[in-house]
């Protein structure tokens, strides 16, 4: 018996009703949805790709988005996660909002990890919820959350829009909320009635602009008589709200005054690593020389970093709530100055205004301390050359390959583990956001980081780097990179359990082992059931050659490093952790 085919008169229909409904809308010139307002406003703030997986909460903003195909890239996910994490990346990117759109519920609980990651990374993003209808709210309905309770604490604003005629005003606070001050997410609740009802046409608002403070003359001329007074001044930069220009004229601020400056944990690309001036990372695992520099410091310029407890190496850098170094800190918000530490002359400023400001300093007389940044260098050049670890991998050696083989504006992700030890350690940035890691030390990072990058720089090398417990906390997302054609390399670093936990567990429980071992799949061939290119590498000598037919695939790739679990990080092994933890214990 012949049968009609639903699907196709579903489609007919829905295509039918578009079109009258377009018609309608075209005929009215004053009418229009919610949905098209937040398209319009997002057109507005020069949106040029929003991160999603699609919900029922949000149909009619994507039915919006069909509309805009030209001028907004809608990039699906599969999971919230990771377009949360996309959304970050280009915040981190750009300078710009990150913008990702969840529906309700668990797509929301399981984007909150990108959010986490922009407040804490100062990064300006923009998440958008579909919320349950209005009329049902407060009854605990279908997948129903209170968002301004859940984000209250993980956001800058958080809000609910109910009246879509104010949509063009919450989409311009939310984008101007972002990008001032100290940048972080805004998280905006839609309900889908909201979205949906025809609505009066309400006056869009213009774009954006990004509001920040500026350092004061009376600042600006105490900052230079510190310096002028100074015998071993050192400068920690990083943070941020960084331009290509704030950076060049940084640059000619430490060059002028002849300073050594460090940069704060996973900001490592604000500053050209090769530079003779440079004198390391502020992080975790930091030189021991370069934490006695800024310990022995008189005049310590903390230019952007928030002073957490990454970069201060959980807090034992400096003295609290008074450093012993006189304390200049200069950060874009106020509230983080005086947080932790009273600094002697807090400064709230923008980092370009800052860095156009100290560029046009001049000292009084050759500086007391010359030499000592040529001196911090040397220093650092030795702390990065690759020491032995046991197996057939030296990983700090193929660090040091990749950084003679990537081109300077490469771009380098990475999520959380030991693994990035050896990544930021060996690696040498050259190149003003060619680095994308998450203060936050979240895991499953990395990977849309990199599809993010790839989306938005084709033209630029991207290459991932990711632990075994890492990767596989995002692997699925090798789907959306063979989906929208993005050639990232990915680079599995596998030793078969969590590595920095077990780190830990050794330390503090020796010879007790419990939960920390990984069964993971053959990576190469997970990444070539997805069409992608696929390798394993057992040894140093085997992983260039690897990475070059990488590279000549022209498409994602993925290599994994195979590693044995006693080689821990760059300077310590499982054994020698363990005997420590011993000693601790009194064992």
């Amino acid at each position: 018996m012949s049968q009609s085919n639903p699907s196709a008169t579903d489609q007919a229909i829905n295509q039918a009703t578009h079109q009258a409904t377009h018609q309608a809308t075209s005929a009215t010139s004053d009418a229009t949805t919610g949905a098209r307002l937040i398209v319009d406003a997002l057109l507005t703030h020069g949106v040029e790709r929003v991160f999603c997986v699609p919900g029922e909460s949000f149909l009619a903003v994507l039915d919006s988005l069909h509309d805009e195909t030209e001028r907004i890239q809608t990039i699906v996910c599969r999971h919230e996660a990771a377009a949360a994490n996309m959304a970050e990346a280009v915040g981190k990117l750009t300078g710009r909002p990150g913008v990702a759109i969840v529906t309700r519920g668990p797509g929301a609980t399981h984007a909150s990890i990108g959010v986490h990651t922009a407040f804490q990374d100062s990064t300006p993003m923009i998440l958008l919820i579909g919320q349950c209808a209005r009329e049902h709210l407060d009854r605990e309905a279908f997948q129903e959350i209170d968002y301004r309770r859940m984000f209250g604490q993980m956001a800058k604003w958080v809000a609910q829009i109910d009246d879509a005629r104010r949509i063009p005003e919450y989409m311009s606070h939310a984008f101007h909320t972002a990008t001032s001050g100290r940048p972080g997410p805004v998280v905006l609740a839609l309900p889908e009635d909201v979205l949906s009802d025809a609505c009066a046409m309400a006056p869009g608002a213009p774009a954006y602009q990004r509001v920040a403070a500026a350092p004061s003359p009376a600042q600006i001329e105490r900052l230079k008589s510190l310096l002028d007074g100074a015998q071993r001044p050192m400068v920690i930069a990083g943070g941020s709200g960084w331009t290509p220009e704030a950076c060049a004229d940084l640059r000619r601020f430490i060059e002028t005054w002849q300073l050594p400056i460090a940069l704060a944990f996973r900001f490592q690309d604000t500053f050209d690593n090769e530079h003779p001036n440079y004198a390391g990372d502020v992080g975790l695992g930091i030189n021991p020389a370069l934490a006695q520099r800024i310990r022995d410091a008189d005049v310590l310029i903390a230019l952007g970093p928030r002073l957490g407890e990454a970069t201060t190496n959980g807090y034992t850098l400096l003295d609290i709530p008074n450093t012993k170094q006189t304390l200049v800190h200069i950060h874009q918000g106020a509230e983080e100055l005086g947080r932790v530490y009273a600094a002697d002359l807090p400064i709230v400023s923008g980092m370009p205004e800052i860095a156009s400001a100290l560029a046009v300093l001049r000292p009084a007389a050759e500086p007391a301390w010359r030499g000592a940044a040529q001196d911090a260098h040397v220093a650092y050049l030795e702390w990065r050359k690759p020491r032995p670890i046991p197996g057939d991998v030296q990983l700090g050696e193929i660090v040091q390959q990749l950084r003679a083989r990537l081109p300077d504006d490469a771009i380098i992700t990475n999520g959380a583990g030991n693994y990035a030890t050896w990544l930021h350690r060996h690696f040498a940035y050259r190149h003003f956001h060619s680095q994308l890691a998450p203060t936050s030390g979240a895991m499953g990072y990395g990977v849309p980081a990199a599809i993010a990058a790839k989306s938005m720089y084709p033209q630029r090398m991207v290459v991932a780097f990711a632990g075994d417990g890492c990767f596989m906390m995002s692997s699925h997302e090798l789907a959306t990179a063979m989906q929208y054609d993005l050639p990232v390399i990915f680079i599995v670093v596998n030793n078969g359990h969590y590595g920095t936990i077990r780190m830990h567990q050794e330390r503090h429980y020796p010879n007790r082992v419990h939960g920390t071992g990984l069964t993971n799949p053959d990576f190469a061939v997970f990444a070539q059931s997805f069409g992608a290119h696929g390798e394993t590498v057992t040894r140093t000598e085997a992983f260039m050659p690897a990475f070059e037919r990488a590279v000549a695939a022209q498409r994602p790739a993925l290599i994994e490093i195979r590693m044995p679990k006693e080689a821990s990080t760059p300077g310590a092994t499982l054994e020698r952790i363990r005997e420590q933890g011993k000693k601790l214990r009194g064992a």
